[in-house]
């Protein structure tokens, strides 16, 4: 919808699309988590990654992924978006991008007439979920016209005003920026996922799972739609969130207690969060367990491992049948990491190198690496995962246990 300049601009919710109000809650929900679960499949340690765009998309909130290139930030949104079913826009930012190549181009004919009009079609404006690829390299005239839609879910430029159906935009970076005059703008991004590469010991998973990627590519997901997006995000606002309230504002004053400290506008919008994890549960009314979110709301990798810490008693109570992953890595973190660590080093020391040579044997007519060097570049990994992972004196009980086995096997095999 344009707008002249001037004139009233109609008052339009960010659900635009027509919403089958109909569809009962559990199935909107069911149908959308089936969607997130097998659009995660063969995305090794993204899981948690898809499942918080789903999240936010419920919540009407946006995620901001940091992570170096190459570990599939792109990869887990476009997945997301097709669970969600929604219009998708995808651009990667540089210094040069100009305005148009987000929101549309100037209508020509009108500019000769001396009005400014943007032709949305297709573009930023029109989309229902978004993906910006280094998201902060853009220029002030971009990030500005941003906020607003990330806001105000409204594009204003010239005499375009639009109200835009975006549901969830994601962004990434490499990095969190160092220019404070970005502060304002990384703020709107209420969820923030920090991406490691791969672990050693999973890299078959992951060479497996991209061999197959442009067949997952073009393979249909599931019957969600936006419809359901809507149907959830409704039931999301009106959930009573006076139960857990208390257990919420005593959480944040242990993050304070522990210098971490949230704005007083992410304390408040991480509400929608908690409500949108308790409807995807299948719950009416928020408990304990949907406190999981207020992990996701903390802005920096830093702080998270320290809220982890402050909140251990609280987010050990979490639990989320429909978001596992994404309930799993806020609650339990490197806890979580360190159990899949020793369950990878028990099945690879168990298994020893004799069974490794069949495993990479395969064809008859290809020649495996030789079993014992396999075997001890894959001990070497885990060993590195450990040690890089965990400060000493923190290293946690499940891997103190697995790490001596796996210096007498290397002993063993040299």
């Amino acid at each position: 919808m344009l707008v002249a300049h001037g004139a009233p601009a109609p008052i339009l919710c960010c659900t635009a699309r027509p919403t089958a109000m109909t569809t009962a809650v559990p199935e909107a929900a069911a149908r959308l988590c089936d969607a997130i679960a097998l659009a995660s499949r063969g995305l090794v340690e993204r899981e948690a990654l898809v499942e918080l765009v789903a999240l936010a998309a419920v919540a009407g909130e946006h995620v901001l992924v940091i992570g170096p290139p190459g570990t599939a930030k792109s990869e887990a949104v476009r997945r997301a978006s097709r669970a969600l079913g929604g219009q998708y826009f995808e651009y990667l930012l540089g210094r040069f991008t100009e305005p148009g190549e987000l929101f549309g181009p100037v209508d020509l004919r009108r500019l000769r007439e001396g009005v400014i009009e943007v032709e949305t079609a297709g573009m930023l404006p029109e989309a229902e979920v978004a993906f910006l690829d280094e998201v902060f390299l853009g220029s002030t005239a971009i990030l500005n016209t941003l906020l607003t839609i990330l806001n105000e879910r409204t594009f204003r430029r010239g005499s375009t005003r639009r109200a835009c159906p975006l549901r969830v935009c994601v962004g990434a970076s490499n990095a969190l920026p160092d220019d404070d005059a970005l502060a304002p703008f990384a703020d709107r991004f209420l969820v923030r996922a920090f991406l490691d590469p791969v672990a050693d010991a999973r890299l078959e998973d992951l060479l497996a799972g991209g061999w197959n990627l442009s067949a997952s590519a073009t393979t249909p997901i599931a019957a969600a739609s936006m419809d359901d997006v809507d149907t959830l995000a409704v039931a999301a606002r009106s959930l009573d969130l006076g139960p857990v309230r208390p257990a919420l504002a005593h959480a944040i004053r242990l993050l304070r207690r522990a210098q971490v400290n949230l704005s007083d506008r992410r304390a408040v919008r991480v509400q929608r969060l908690v409500a949108a994890a308790a409807v995807l549960a299948g719950r009416t009314v928020a408990t304990e367990e949907d406190l999981w979110p207020l992990l996701t709301a903390v802005p920096t990798r830093e702080e998270q491992a320290t809220a982890r810490d402050a909140l251990r008693d609280v987010l050990a109570r979490s639990r989320n049948g429909a978001l596992r992953a994404a309930a799993e890595d806020a609650s339990a973190g490197p806890l979580a990491r360190a159990r899949r660590i020793a369950t990878d080093a028990d099945a690879l020391l168990a298994r020893g190198p004799d069974a490794s040579a069949i495993e990479l044997a395969g064809d008859p007519q290809v020649h495996p690496p030789d079993p014992r060097e396999a075997f001890r570049l894959r001990v070497e990994g885990i060993l590195r995962e450990i040690d890089a992972g965990f400060a000493p004196g923190s290293v946690p009980a499940e891997l103190v246990a697995v790490r001596p086995r796996l210096v007498a096997a290397l002993a063993t095999w040299a």
